[in-house]
């Protein structure tokens, strides 16, 4: 079996209600996805995060260097592209990049051997993970609160037992939006808040401080990914664990991160930290760390479907009769494509999402839905 081809596909879509976080707005939603094909009719998909036409454009400059290539021989391919990359790109574009074309190869090595990913690395814990709704920016134009009460009580009538809420815009509204939350979502469910790092050091603390009675899973993001003395000092001066790890590339940054100590909560993207291959290396060093690792994820179907693989295979930690299964993010801003894309979208039935069961990732694309949403095919 030898690779043949390998094309991106970037999808687009204009938004009704723009959203912000604490550094960007969001007026369109894009997607990068990756697709492999063999001389055997075997097609493998993957995603990116991040920026859809750079990382397309990046994955077109790594396509010569596995063309022809054995699909099966992922660690291999792995390392060659890392190495031709590392001097310009041991984190941002060129990793996210082949971020999607590992996922891919993951792919088509399940459906070369008729089972899915969970089996091929290693077997699974467990066959569905408990989800937390995603979601909680600011829309523009609308009231914050009456916004953010809206939008909890629909995840709460969507079963969900926990949702995350985007934080960074003001203490005393980001205060009040934690407060509204919680008042909305009850004390039985969990409630996490991400600053994308929209703090310094400073307030991360006095806000960590101020809203400490409100049960707080995890504070996410607060200051920028870089100041890891700062993740340790936001640890030390207030008592929110402390999570992060999405804007980490491969397993030397996290390593860093693990390290020093920055987080209570590792969370690397696959379609990001360098793929399946680099998660599975990255869930190891955090084990052996004692730090529990909880994926970010962000984007379409194929993002979903490859985190879910790795969170059934996440080992029990620490383990005990009743173990707590791994959170999956679940994204439910407004994004049209991101499970029209699937023959069988992936769903969540009573605040839980079950682990594709099919070859490879377990997904099918609907390639009429993806040539709806493409921009350029």
């Amino acid at each position: 079996m030898k690779i043949t081809d390998l094309k991106t596909h970037i999808l687009h879509h204009r938004l009704d209600q723009p959203f912000e976080s604490a550094f960007s707005t969001f007026t369109d939603r894009w997607a990068c996805l990756v697709e492999i094909a063999c001389d055997d009719g075997t097609v493998g998909w993957g995603e990116c995060l991040g920026p859809a036409g750079p990382n397309a454009a990046t994955v077109a400059a790594m396509a010569p260097l596995i063309l022809g290539r054995d699909p099966l021989a992922i660690e291999p391919i792995w390392t060659l592209i890392y190495n031709q990359f590392r001097d310009q790109g041991q984190r941002g574009l060129s990793v996210t990049a082949q971020s999607g074309i590992d996922i891919a190869l993951w792919d088509i090595a399940g459906k070369h051997f008729g089972v899915p990913v969970h089996v091929l690395a290693g077997g699974a814990y467990r066959d569905s993970v408990p989800a937390y709704a995603t979601g909680g920016f600011r829309q523009v134009g609308r009231d914050r609160i009456a916004a953010l009460e809206e939008e909890m009580a629909q995840h709460v009538a969507d079963g969900f037992g926990a949702a995350k809420i985007k934080i960074g815009y003001g203490h005393e509204i980001d205060v009040a939006a934690i407060r509204t939350a919680r008042a909305v979502l009850g004390a039985e469910r969990a409630l996490m808040i991400d600053a994308n790092h929209g703090y310094d050091t400073v307030e991360a603390i006095r806000l960590g401080r101020a809203v400490a009675d409100q049960n707080i899973a995890w504070f996410e993001e607060p200051v920028v990914p870089e100041q890891l003395a700062a993740y340790q000092d936001v640890r030390r001066g207030q008592p929110i664990p402390v999570a992060g790890g999405e804007t980490w590339h491969t397993r030397y940054a996290h390593a860093q991160a693990l390290d020093a100590r920055a987080v209570d909560i590792l969370q690397p993207d696959v379609a990001g930290c360098g793929g399946i291959t680099e998660m599975r290396k990255i869930a190891t060093m955090a084990e052996t760390a004692g730090v529990r690792l909880v994926p970010h994820v962000w984007g379409t179907g194929v993002t979903v479907a490859a985190s879910l693989q790795m969170l059934a295979i996440l080992p029990p930690a620490p383990q005990r009769h009743a173990p707590s299964d791994p959170w999956l993010e679940f994204d439910r801003t407004p994004n049209p494509f991101r499970m029209a894309i699937l023959k069988q979208p992936i769903t969540c039935e009573n605040g839980r999402v079950a682990v594709p069961d099919g070859p490879g990732l377990g997904i099918e694309i609907d390639r009429e839905a993806l040539a709806r949403w493409s921009v350029g095919d």
